[in-house]
């Protein structure tokens, strides 16, 4: 496939199926299977999904450097837990263009880590940023304030978590090779999740068939567009064009629950359309702050 081709049709996929992933997601949370009980079964099947880059080959696994796997996985543990908090407990059309916040923060911090001073442009991608979440966040009378800032508040702490992830990975990745590397993370990241079955509230097993439809749809669905995108990378690079396009997630999930959106028995096209513009015009704004940071590098 020509690089140009593939450029739009590798990242878009992925923020589609990331956006389908989130609702089918949040469907599942409706019918009751829980955050604990999402985390472990997805990180289960993404892990077997990123098992495929094994093929790609690599260096031999050096054991002492088997912390560095070790410490990514943690983050990406924190992150994936923290991402289906917020699914749960807030909107889709909200907590995905959150998600995005990770771009900015990646490019605030790594200048601070490794001693550049930050461009003055990061300022404005900064404040389309929090005006960006400060316009997702409107809401009418009958929204749950505390439930909507504490899925805010996890999306944040998520995109932190993702952050790190992405930073220890580029440090690292070179010496590994991404056919060990990222085989080796979702791994650790599998057995970190196996903690998780203390806290459920009951086993897999209660799990209705129903909700296990929904789960596992929107496990494969997450896998699936992990896939694409580190595939792309792996085979094309053009990492700061492939961000730009699979950065418009986060519009695509607003749009997606505002013309689709009761295919999945979502209650958000309920909140009205007042609501739903605000909504979009803060993923826009926090769109156009990621394609500030990324047009930098």
């Amino acid at each position: 496939m020509p690089a140009s081709l593939a450029l739009l049709a590798f990242p878009l996929s992925a923020a589609l199926l990331y956006a389908f992933g989130a609702m089918v997601l949040k469907r599942s949370s409706d019918l009751g299977v829980g955050v604990w009980r999402t985390t472990f079964v997805v990180n289960l099947i993404v892990a077997g999904c990123f098992s495929l880059l094994w093929l790609l080959g690599g260096p031999p696994v050096k054991i002492e450097w088997l912390w560095q796997p070790a410490l990514i996985a943690l983050c990406l543990f924190v992150g994936q837990l923290t991402q289906f908090v917020a699914l749960d407990k807030g909107d889709v059309s909200v907590v995905v263009p959150v998600f995005g916040l990770k771009v900015v923060i990646v490019a605030l911090f790594t200048p601070m880590i490794v001693g550049e001073p930050v461009p003055a442009i990061m300022g404005l991608a900064a404040l389309l940023s929090v005006a960006g979440v400060t316009f997702l966040n409107r809401k009418d009378h009958n929204t749950a304030a505390r439930s909507m800032a504490t899925a805010i508040t996890a999306g944040c702490g998520g995109a932190v978590a993702f952050a790190l992830f992405d930073m220890l990975v580029q440090k690292w990745g070179p010496a590994w090779g991404a056919g060990r590397l990222l085989p080796c993370i979702f791994w650790m990241n599998a057995i970190l999740s196996f903690g998780l079955v203390l806290q459920f509230r009951a086993p897999l097993s209660a799990i209705p068939a129903q909700g296990w439809k929904w789960l596992l749809g929107g496990s494969i669905l997450l896998g699936t567009q992990s896939i694409l995108f580190v595939s792309f990378l792996a085979i094309y690079g053009k990492a700061t064009a492939a961000n730009v396009i699979y950065s418009s997630r986060g519009l695509l999930s607003v749009i997606l629950v505002w013309t689709i959106g009761h295919w999945f028995a979502n209650a958000e096209q309920g909140l009205g359309a007042k609501v739903l513009r605000w909504r979009l015009i803060g993923a826009l704004m926090m769109l156009a702050a990621i394609i500030i940071v990324i047009t930098q590098k």
